[in-house]
């Protein structure tokens, strides 16, 4: 009865945190592996489509729309990032119009709504759009691994298994057009100390993403960043619609 009391406890505190910003639920199923099971059983890739993952519990709609181009990084923290790459079928088509809802956490390790007041609204968030030869590029900031927040029922669990309570750095996609199936998905950095121990089993081989060094002062100008400045190219391929 105690054991059976804690539960329901346990399971009413979770719904009692969770708010239009903290989905403590959603954060439970991701540190549970149970996310991650669901995904893999319904997005299976076949073709070389890039891979889903989980969409975590920090995505909110009606974000800004950008231009390409445009600078997220709105705190100005962090080393510069070029984000480039193009929107394409299984085929090698480009997709025209395809829309990038990117979001990550800032240098500091938080995303902005863990920061209401601190970091600017929408900060490392926006969306763009593919043009008529399906590219897309925008400016941002390396990202870096972070804790989830572990100060609710999500952090009991995970201090009573002693596991690690860290996400390996990433930038978040959901990517979608017309016609074609919708891909979540993240873009991991190859050298975070996490990779083989994210909190919510997130990781795929495939989404490990080569985030190169630049010293080019040239190209640096041209996309107007500092120099230098890191750079990562990540091309997209969607599923037909079924």
């Amino acid at each position: 009865m105690e054991e059976w009391t804690y539960g329901v406890n346990f399971l009413t505190r979770t719904g009692q945190l969770s708010t239009d910003w903290r989905q403590e639920f959603i954060l439970l199923s991701d540190t549970l592996g149970i996310s991650m099971l669901v995904e893999t059983l319904n997005n299976h890739k076949s073709h070389g489509e890039t891979e889903s993952t989980v969409l975590g519990p920090f995505h909110i709609a009606n974000v800004p729309h950008f231009d390409n181009g445009a600078n997220i990084c709105l705190d100005g923290k962090g080393e510069p990032l070029w984000v480039h790459g193009t929107v394409r079928n299984a085929k090698g088509k480009a997709i025209a119009g395809a829309k990038l809802d990117v979001w990550q956490a800032n240098e500091d390790g938080f995303y902005d709504v863990q920061q209401k007041g601190v970091q600017p609204e929408n900060n490392l968030r926006g969306i763009f759009t593919s043009d008529k030869m399906g590219r897309y590029f925008f400016r941002s900031a390396y990202p870096r691994f972070y804790p989830i927040p572990y100060d609710g029922t999500v952090g009991d669990m995970l201090k009573a298994l002693d596991r690690n309570p860290n996400r390996p750095a990433h930038l978040h996609f959901i990517v979608s057009a017309p016609g074609y199936e919708t891909v979540i998905t993240h873009i991991f950095t190859p050298d975070c100390p996490w990779l083989k121990e994210d909190a919510v089993f997130g990781v795929k081989q495939s989404l490990i993403a080569d985030f190169k060094h630049v010293n080019n002062p040239k190209q640096a100008a041209e996309r107007s960043l500092p120099n230098p400045f890191r750079s990562v190219e990540w091309n997209f391929i969607l599923s037909k619609e079924k």
